[in-house]
């Protein structure tokens, strides 16, 4: 099979913008980008995912002089240095190190203090699937790497204070319904509480067209494999492309103010439907499609498929927990700005949990966690009391149990 070239397809049919949506902020601020960037030194977490190794591709055009890149994932980091060493257009700094660990671990920290203070210092290692949250264990790894391990980093950097510093947040922590855009939401609420103590910022945006572990990537395997597509039909969401997801995140974490949170201007018009994109990427490969009525029969169809016969796809209605039918960047209560930025919006009266409420939270989450009859519902609860607004979608169904 012909690998599709995504990054064309993303353009012609997802953004449908022939250059990045963040092009003319970026070039306005181009001096003060390289100000703060050129020759300084930079820390990464998370940035052999899709949206950090945007971030670093993107970051690298100001010439840093060093860069120290952190990820669990060893063969991400693998491949993120292949393809910044293979890449003409980008210069590596001198001082380049990957290390394969995670930000929560001792040894995170015992290699912090070796490698001195840095400028820059920008966290996008988080639990990002609305499918975390299928069980207890899920829940507890979740708010522990989206929450309280970023606690742990900011108590760190508030004795080591970088001049900017930037944690990656998501569309949906506004109005959140599922835990982990609660998880988010209460990142969010954490970090702000320390934007006076330093420079601390965050963006939300839509879906990153095609990235790691998303829906539309898992095309590609499924294509690979010869295996059916299963797409839900009634859900929509922004997005932008893997290019843009950095840009927006190196904009807001060098330009925006202290505890200011930053979101693509993209109107309703702008929100796309899976199904549509589904049929539009076997257009875009000049592939017909048999529409089935159940996983079972697209499963079967698999079986016998062929180069050139229709591919088995399967459209459902979404019933699974914590799932919206569409994403929204701010809420009714949110001081949201339009006028810093061309393409940016800007909520500026992000809220902030007290240091005494922040210390009861962190007891009270761990003192449940240290339970071993602890439950979805008493997590829910408690985090409701620090977001009254989270309004739980729960169905009894998960994302584990469709294709």
């Amino acid at each position: 099979m012909n690998i599709p070239n995504i990054s064309e397809f993303i353009k012609l049919y997802i953004t449908k913008r022939d250059k990045s949506l963040f092009f003319n902020d970026i070039k306005k601020n181009e001096k003060k980008l390289f100000k703060e960037i050129e020759n300084k030194s930079m820390l990464v977490i998370g940035g052999a995912g899709t949206i950090g190794s945007s971030f670093i591709r993107a970051a690298l055009k100001y010439k840093p002089s060093k860069l120290v890149v952190v990820d669990t994932n060893e063969n991400g980091l693998t491949e993120l240095t292949r393809r910044l060493r293979s890449d003409l257009k980008i210069l590596v700094p001198n001082e380049y190190i990957t290390y394969p660990m995670s930000f929560g671990s001792n040894i995170f920290y015992k290699m912090l203090n070796t490698q001195g203070k840095f400028d820059i210092v920008a966290n996008f290692a988080a639990h990002k699937h609305v499918r975390s949250e299928k069980d207890t264990f899920s829940i507890e790894a979740m708010v522990i790497n989206n929450v309280l391990y970023a606690k742990n980093l900011l108590d760190f950097l508030a004795k080591n204070k970088p001049s900017h510093f930037f944690c990656v947040s998501t569309d949906k922590a506004a109005n959140p319904v599922n835990l982990m855009g609660a998880s988010k939401k209460l990142m969010e609420n954490l970090i702000m509480a320390y934007s006076k103590k330093m420079k601390i910022t965050t963006a939300r945006f839509a879906n990153v067209a095609f990235s790691n572990g998303s829906l539309l990537d898992g095309y590609i395997q499924r294509l690979l494999q010869r295996q059916p597509i299963s797409c839900p039909s009634d859900v929509k969401r922004f997005f932008v492309s893997p290019e843009e997801s950095g840009e927006i995140c190196l904009i807001t974490c060098i330009l925006a103010k202290s505890g200011e949170i930053c979101f693509p201007k993209l109107d309703k018009k702008q929100l796309l439907s899976f199904k549509l994109i589904t049929k539009n990427f076997f257009k875009y490969l000049d592939r017909k499609i048999k529409i089935c009525s159940s996983e079972n029969e697209a499963k079967e169809l698999a079986l016998n498929i062929s180069d050139f016969s229709p591919y088995p796809v399967y459209f459902f209605e979404t019933d699974t927990t914590g799932e919206k039918l569409f994403e929204e960047f701010y809420s009714k209560n949110d001081d949201v700005r339009f006028d810093k930025f061309s393409s940016i919006g800007v909520i500026a009266n992000a809220r902030k949990i007290s240091e005494a409420d922040l210390d009861k939270f962190n007891h009270s989450i761990e003192n449940l966690f240290h339970k071993n009859n602890t439950d979805k519902k008493k997590i829910i609860k408690l985090i409701k009391k620090l977001i009254p607004s989270f309004h739980h979608i729960e169905t009894g169904k998960y994302l584990d149990s469709k294709m």
